[in-house]
């Protein structure tokens, strides 16, 4: 099993000592009980990665002595997936498996169809943790922006890029279209129920092709990680 990773506002040099505390010092001293000697991962999660081993370990705390350090840098083409907002839990499922898989961005998308409402701010704070601890478990140099809820006039002007709808209906296959060499790729997802013909037409007009996964049709908070897996094997991510 590889080195935990744990993330940090910013990333000194090799040789460094850096101090860990607040949650993640909580999480690496009391909740995984790392003892002295052993090795971690400390990302800053803007492509900043560093391996170290802890040298002092404190109340909550912990010292880690960097031993290398590393950029990755970003992805390009970038993925976007705008998911529909979903009822209970499906949102938060679909964003973690979404981080995991390796999306970029992740904008809440309030449909027509979408059943739930945001009436406040906790459910996107929810995403963006989930998304932070997800980006975490898959040891990720890089995490996703999860992005302020949009309207769908706002998604369309989203879809003036390479834009894919998924829709059961398509007649296109997602492993057949077309994939720019670079930019960004928007990938839309609609909530229980799906996108609605409306909305449909108005991301055709402003640019984007509807597409299909297969002959199955996949939840809410399933469907994006199954986008995001078939066009990184597409793109030679994976």
């Amino acid at each position: 099993m590889s080195a935990p990773l744990f993330l940090v506002a910013a990333l000194p040099g090799s040789g460094d000592t850096v101090h860990l505390d607040g949650p993640e010092g909580h999480h690496a001293a009391t909740v995984q009980r790392l003892r002295m000697g052993e090795e971690l991962i400390l990302a800053d999660g803007r492509g900043g990665l560093a391996t170290g081993r802890v040298v002092a370990v404190g109340k909550g705390t912990l010292d880690v002595r960097l031993e290398s350090t590393t950029t990755v840098p970003a992805a390009d083409p970038s993925l976007t997936v705008v998911q529909g907002i979903a009822k209970g839990e499906r949102g938060e499922l679909a964003v973690q498996a979404m981080t995991e898989a390796g999306v970029d961005a992740i904008v809440p998308w309030a449909a027509a169809r979408s059943v739930a409402r945001w009436r406040d701010e906790r459910p996107l704070e929810r995403w963006r943790a989930t998304a932070r601890e997800a980006a975490k478990q898959a040891r990720r140099a890089w995490l996703p922006d999860v992005l302020a809820p949009e309207s769908s006039a706002a998604v369309a002007r989203r879809c003036a890029a390479a834009a894919l709808v998924l829709d059961e209906g398509a007649q296109v296959r997602l492993s057949t279209v077309e994939l720019p060499a670079h930019g960004e790729i928007v990938v839309v997802v609609g909530p229980e129920g799906g996108v609605a013909p409306d909305e449909l037409a108005l991301f055709e007009a402003a640019g984007a092709v509807p597409v299909r996964l297969g002959p199955s049709v996949l939840r809410t908070s399933t469907a994006g990680v199954a986008a995001i897996a078939a066009l990184s094997i597409r793109l030679g991510r994976w």
